[in-house]
């Protein structure tokens, strides 16, 4: 084949221009609940505080804001019962991998939800128990 080998078409993606009618979306809580849970390894209680957050100000945005509320409260819930799990098991030695594995879950999880935010959707697999 020559280098005039026809190619089949791709569609231009045009970034967004903002809607001068659309009022703008303060993403601030969001990303403070983010950073609280990504703070929870490495200290106490932070996860319960970023939990409290998203349910304070869940219903209070577009419909993707509210989507990441609900993603930040579904990983603490599920975190917590994986964290539960993980410490019961550790009586029988396969915990403390667990244990690391739930922390890795919750980093990737809340690195995903960050992005998408980011990029004003919603986060992917948001009725998902894994990442």
């Amino acid at each position: 084949m020559s280098g005039n080998e026809l190619k089949p078409h791709e569609p231009q993606v045009e970034p967004r221009e903002p809607d001068p009618d659309e009022a703008p979306v303060d993403t601030t809580m969001a990303l403070v609940s983010y950073g609280l849970l990504l703070a929870q390894p490495f200290t106490a209680f932070t996860a319960l505080i970023s939990v409290v957050i998203a349910y304070i100000y869940r219903g209070k945005g577009p419909a993707w804001l509210d989507d990441h509320y609900r993603y930040q409260i579904r990983t603490f819930w599920i975190g917590l019962l994986y964290g539960f799990i993980s410490s019961v098991l550790v009586l029988v030695v396969i915990g403390a991998p667990l244990l690391v594995a739930v922390v890795v879950w919750l980093i990737i999880r809340c690195i995903k939800g960050f992005k998408a935010l980011q990029e004003r959707r919603s986060p992917d697999n948001l009725e998902s128990w894994l990442i």
